[in-house]
């Protein structure tokens, strides 16, 4: 980036630090936008002169509401939900819902800010938002869990449709609550339509949606191996997380021949030398997504394998690093011990999982580092299959579904190259993925005028 490029987004970032004051997520994630984009608008006056980036970087709309529910011993509870419209130039509104009680206005709008990038990289025609509350539904009965999506959902029907926005599910919401709101939503409206994505089979959902997230950021991973004569194959593998994006990681990787040897939780991560294979993937599906256990009783199953308490798992010696826990758990520090232990390739199965400090090393190297928004888009793919599903009234097969998927990654992969290769040996993931994403995206903001 130029001089006169730099001084642009310095005063870019302070008009819109300004406006947005103790958002830093969101600040966060503008940055590591604007840094990649603001040559190509000083460059071209039609961006500039149109305001896009101003105008990209501020939501439509955000819808705050009181969700008011009832607990199992009669007490009246209040939790605040919000869901964030950012930009709907190239489709309805899509992204996800999170439950979480650490859910504030900066997390929700850097997510959905990221997803209007995520979404224009699959080629699908949808624009970007977020969503959630910040309720927790650990500790909460089922009941507790269903009131709490019914009563949502009585203020957040009249804001969704299936051509206005479509929620998908995100962290602590799966399909029990999108199944909930989905009913709830159904008997509102009176009607039936895929206005919600990640629903169950037997009501409109869709085969591998549950595995996209995970099976995506391996195959990207796969792509940008690939390109440099390597292969996923025989590598030893970091995974982060317990939640579908890490366990379907875990389980893409051993069928492709790789070797997945950590996972985590919130209250630290698994180290396994002999592999995380079938039958320990098995168990952690029923550990995790069933009774809801820690990570820790893994050791007590499995000989070998050692729990590290209230640790990340970036100092075991690996070949590929996957996050896919949550945003900023990959530091500058571990950033070095990673590149240090010898790490190729680092792809986010989590939304901006690395800090600045880390992303700039991983470029200053020159290994393989994909961001988030291109390596983790497999779910939102798999949400726009399922629309396209609902609105054809059809059910297609696990191979139909998975093979548009690795289409639609394998697209992906495409783009950042063609915008990010920087010589014959390295492309940069991150400016390759910015500016495709935001080509499109401000172009059909230019069409429109100054709407």
């Amino acid at each position: 980036m130029g001089d006169k490029a730099r001084v642009v987004v310095e005063r870019f970032m302070r008009g819109l630090i300004r406006r947005n004051p103790g958002e830093s997520e969101f600040h966060q994630a503008v940055r590591g936008v604007a840094e990649s984009i603001t040559p190509h608008i000083v460059a071209d006056d039609r961006y500039r002169k149109a305001q896009i980036a101003e105008r990209l970087t501020e939501p439509d709309r955000i819808i705050i509401f009181r969700v008011c529910w009832e607990d199992d011993r009669g007490n009246v509870r209040a939790n605040r939900a919000w869901r964030v419209q950012f930009n709907n130039s190239i489709g309805p509104y899509k992204g996800g819902l999170r439950f979480h009680p650490e859910v504030n206005l900066s997390v929700l709008k850097f997510l959905a800010f990221e997803q209007v990038f995520k979404n224009s990289l699959t080629g699908l025609p949808l624009g970007g938002a977020k969503g959630g509350a910040n309720f927790n539904p650990k500790g909460k009965s089922e009941s507790e869990i269903m009131r709490f999506c019914h009563s949502l959902m009585v203020e957040m029907y009249r804001h969704i449709g299936d051509d206005v926005d479509v929620p998908a599910g995100d962290v602590g919401v799966g399909p029990r609550e999108i199944s909930y709101m989905f009913g709830q939503y159904k008997r509102l409206a009176n009607r039936f339509e895929g206005v919600l994505t990640g629903k169950g089979l037997s009501h409109g959902g869709s085969l591998v949606h549950t595995e996209s997230s995970g099976y995506g950021v391996v195959y990207f991973t796969q792509n940008m191996l690939e390109r440099i004569g390597e292969s996923v194959e025989g590598k030893t593998c970091s995974v982060s997380g317990a939640g579908n994006v890490a366990i379907y990681a875990i389980e893409k990787l051993n069928q492709l021949g790789a070797k997945a040897v950590t996972i985590s939780d919130t209250t630290g991560f698994v180290h396994d030398p002999g592999g995380i294979d079938e039958e320990k993937l098995a168990y952690l599906k029923e550990l995790k997504g069933v009774r809801r256990g820690l990570i820790s009783e893994y050791v007590e199953r499995f000989d070998g394998a050692t729990f590290h308490d209230d640790r990340r798992p970036w100092d075991v010696p690996v070949e590929i690093a996957l996050p896919c826990a949550t945003h900023n758990e990959i530091d500058g520090d571990d950033a070095r011990t990673l590149l240090v232990n010898g790490v190729m390739a680092v792809a986010e199965g989590s939304n901006m999982s690395c800090t600045p400090s880390a992303v700039r090393q991983f470029l200053d190297r020159r290994i393989l580092y994909a961001p988030g928004k291109a390596a983790n888009a497999g779910g939102v793919a798999a949400s726009g299959l399922e629309q396209s599903q609902n609105a054809q009234r059809l059910a297609w097969s696990r191979e139909e579904v998975d093979s548009r998927l690795r289409t639609i990654m394998r697209r992906i992969h495409a783009q950042c190259v063609d915008r990010g290769r920087r010589d014959e040996e390295f492309v940069d993931y991150v400016a390759g993925a910015n500016l495709a994403a935001f080509e499109k995206v401000a172009d059909a903001m230019l069409a429109y005028g100054a709407v």
